[in-house]
């Protein structure tokens, strides 16, 4: 039996790997300019991680984790999603002593699911917490770091969607609103709508089936059964991100998938993906702290799928750079192969990147594979050069070459790629 990856997992090539780093770059960049550090949890965790932060009656918990038993008997999960793991690191080395907590991730995230586009059973998630405000500034800048990460990977046409989901106080009374008006139409929706009446009615306005969202476009909205604090911080929310020129529109269907949502929620939508049009989704979680044990601890954030990211780049038009070729290929024929390794181990140190022939080819295939690579330059190590002394340093754009000193070749060959406008920075290379 042929042995391929599991389904709904993928392989990302190397001929890919240049766009992902290109844009896990430009995350960390801008995460840093918010004032976030990186932090990495576990890949497992144990299952009441989850079923405790996420909840009872979301599709995670229930139909999507990759649960087992360890040798010891202990049930643990492949990490279902990526901010419970990170307030259990935050409660458990009691990082939110000294507030605020700014902290981001990128990580793979697994979940049974059914694998379509932008939506895989292995995935990569980017995402950004601010954990131990309870202030709506702290929501409205998280928010501000997802949309200005996107512009500045070049997406324009992203529908940024807010609503306020309530909170403790106010949201059973709208749950009780809510069943009410779906009580007498339960016969006609799905199946999962119908599970959800009881654990989760707030999920039903959620529902992609196309009668069910029609029966949701009727039901009664959050937004009118807010509490007065829930209202003034929604409200607050909003000022600030008018302050900051970010454009969002207020959508009272907003539900989002996690139990754990209080008071601020949002998402943001492209057209390029069809139903899985999510390009990001996030919200505050000001319950979850305790929900896992811990004290109360205000927060807020956001994840963002790589995957279904470089999708919408994609089908936007977005300019993302393939991976940069190579600084220099060492071709050699006949007496000089063995000066090729020592060359460009030296080259290396100084801050090139060279690749060498390690196959045997000939002079002509060494060239052949030069390009492939995308080589900027080639350094020619002939029989007769290297009986000279010399070594032909020649740039592929243009032919033009010139003869380096064997003994100088570490020094004059960074020099001349260097005032010839190289070695280039990542995402300058030749598209793959």
């Amino acid at each position: 039996m042929e042995i391929r990856a599991p389904r709904g997992m993928q392989d990302i090539l190397p001929d890919a790997t240049g766009r992902w780093q290109w844009v896990e770059a430009r995350m960390r960049d801008l995460a840093r300019r918010y004032g976030c550090r990186e932090i990495r949890t576990p890949v497992v965790e144990h299952t009441e991680v989850f079923q405790r932060g996420v909840g009872a009656g979301t599709d995670i918990v229930d139909k999507e984790m990759y649960t087992f038993a360890d040798r010891g008997g202990r049930s643990v999960t492949l990490r279902a999603e990526g901010t419970a793991p990170v307030v259990r690191a935050v409660l458990e080395h009691n990082l939110a002593a000294t507030p605020p907590v700014r902290v981001y991730y990128i990580c793979p995230i697994f979940r049974y699911d059914r694998p379509q586009a932008g939506r895989y059973r292995q995935h990569t998630q980017f995402g950004a917490e601010v954990i131990g405000s309870a202030e709506p500034g702290a929501d409205a800048e998280v928010l501000s770091l997802a949309v200005r990460l996107v512009e500045t990977l070049g997406l324009r046409d992203v529908d940024v969607r807010l609503s306020s989901v309530g909170d403790a106080v106010c949201r059973p009374h709208y749950e009780e609103v809510l069943r009410a008006y779906y009580a007498p139409r339960l016969p006609e929706l799905c199946d999962d709508c119908r599970r959800r009446f009881e654990t989760a009615p707030m999920r039903l306005l959620d529902c992609k089936r196309e009668h069910d969202r029609e029966v949701a476009a009727g039901a009664p909205r959050i937004l009118d059964y807010l509490c007065d604090p829930c209202r003034q911080h929604f409200a607050g929310v909003r000022a600030h991100l008018d302050a900051m020129g970010i454009a969002y529109t207020v959508d009272p269907l907003i539900v989002r998938g996690l139990n754990y949502y209080a008071r601020t929620a949002f998402e943001a939508v492209s057209g390029g993906l069809g139903a899985q049009n999510a390009v990001f989704g996030g919200g505050r979680y000001d319950g979850l702290a305790e929900q896992m044990g811990g004290p109360p601890t205000p927060g807020v954030g956001f994840g963002m799928g790589i995957e279904r990211l470089l999708i919408v780049l994609e089908a936007g038009g977005a300019a993302v750079p393939a991976e940069r070729g190579i600084d220099v290929f060492v071709a050699t024929a006949g007496t000089g192969s063995p000066h090729a390794l020592a060359i460009a181990d030296r080259l290396r140190t100084r801050g090139l990147s060279v690749m060498t022939d390690v196959m045997g080819r000939a002079l002509r295939s060494q060239m052949r594979q030069a390009d492939r690579a995308g080589a900027a330059w080639v350094l020619l190590l002939g029989e007769d050069e290297v009986n000279r002394g010399v070594a032909i340093l020649r740039e592929m754009a243009t032919g033009a070459q010139v003869e380096v000193p064997l003994e100088r070749v570490t020094d004059d060959v960074p020099a001349r790629i260097r005032s010839a406008g190289g070695p280039r920075p990542d995402g300058a290379g030749v598209a793959r």
